[in-house]
């Protein structure tokens, strides 16, 4: 019998990184259909906006830098920051934000930085907080759903307003904004926020036809959305379960206590976590592997303490939504998270 000897390490999961790249693309799936459904076509244009712009910046650098082109390419790291950014930003934002944004991500967040594994912050919520503190307008304009347009948009017209900034009969982004009733349409969050600061009771703001129960229409089909692919991505073993669950049990806490202390003011946890990007992030955007705690401990940490930032910012913050935020700076807090969860060497005693 021959004996062949190797090096370590012996046990290989045989997924290639191109596979894991492209499963959890595909696991984003569910919800870019819902954000088609309630919100039209014009999610897919950005979305191809945002591939041709990522293959050609990583193209280039790689050029620039000597390196082979394809092999990294395809390895679909870049598509799947393209892929998250393009969902991020409202679907009737100008050609030139997702075109910025992706730039910025794959140029500067990652291959400035060496390229993918050495990148401190998440590339697509990088970018998503420079688009929004550099355009707020363009980075808040959200339709309503499809059902309460005063008027349908169709494909060509969405297609009009993405380049040229208007409809083919003149209309632009906030005169399409304009719901059925006559009011310019924000986000849930948003419009809840507003509302109480402005006196309003939170049953009295989801007393607007924006709302359905407990969650924004549409809104929390689009979160149902990404927590089918996220649990996915966990039955696929993919990603591990300790962020996106210390994640979303942090934010229900958060608001339950909140909704407790000041349930007028406070809309809830069901509200909470199926609106805004909460899903997206939770399974997504948190659970990077580059920009993430790598230990079992620290992943428990880092996750509930993205949720407790959301919630905080939600709440006392300017911006109603503060998944990029968080995230980015708890990036930033991954170094001491993992210094002092580091698990104890077989064999080692404590100090």
């Amino acid at each position: 019998m021959k004996l062949t000897m190797a090096s370590s390490p012996h046990n290989h999961s045989h997924k290639s990184l191109s596979r894991l790249m492209m499963t959890v693309i595909a696991a984003c799936i569910p919800g870019l259909i819902a954000q088609v459904f309630f919100f039209g076509s014009a999610v897919l244009i950005q979305l191809v906006l945002a591939l041709i712009t990522v293959s050609a910046c990583e193209a280039a650098v790689l050029l620039l830098r000597k390196r082979k082109v394809w092999p990294t390419l395809s390895d679909g790291s870049a598509w799947l920051t393209g892929v998250l950014l393009a969902l991020s930003i409202p679907p009737l934002a100008p050609w030139w934000i997702i075109v910025i944004g992706c730039l910025f991500a794959i140029v500067i967040v990652k291959q400035l930085y060496g390229g993918l594994g050495f990148n401190l912050f998440n590339p697509a919520m990088a970018a998503y907080v420079l688009l929004l503190v550099s355009f707020p307008v363009q980075m808040t304009s959200w339709l309503p759903v499809s059902d309460l347009l005063a008027s349908p948009i169709s494909f060509s017209q969405q297609l009009s307003v993405i380049f040229n900034g208007f409809t083919s009969a003149g209309f632009s982004v906030d005169q399409l904004r304009v719901a059925i009733d006559g009011t310019t349409m924000a986000t849930p969050l948003d419009t809840v926020k507003t509302d109480v600061a402005h006196h309003l009771t939170v049953a009295e703001s989801m007393s607007k036809p924006l709302f359905n129960d407990w969650f924004g229409l549409g809104w929390g089909w689009v979160n149902f959305g990404f927590l089918v692919g996220g649990l996915y991505l966990l039955k696929a073993k993919i990603i591990n379960w300790h962020i996106p669950v210390s994640f979303l049990a942090s934010l229900a806490v958060c608001s339950g206590i909140g909704y407790i202390a000041a349930p007028g003011t406070e809309p809830g946890v069901v509200f909470h976590l199926f609106s805004g990007a909460t899903m997206l992030g939770a399974f997504f955007i948190a659970t990077d592997p580059v920009s993430a705690s790598t230990t079992n401990r620290g992943r428990l940490i880092y996750g509930a303490l993205i949720g407790l930032l959301v919630y905080l910012i939600r709440t006392f913050g300017g911006y109603p939504d503060a998944v990029a935020f968080s995230v980015l700076l708890l990036n930033m807090a991954v170094p001491l998270i993992d210094y002092y969860t580091q698990p104890r060497t077989y064999g080692h005693g404590v100090k």
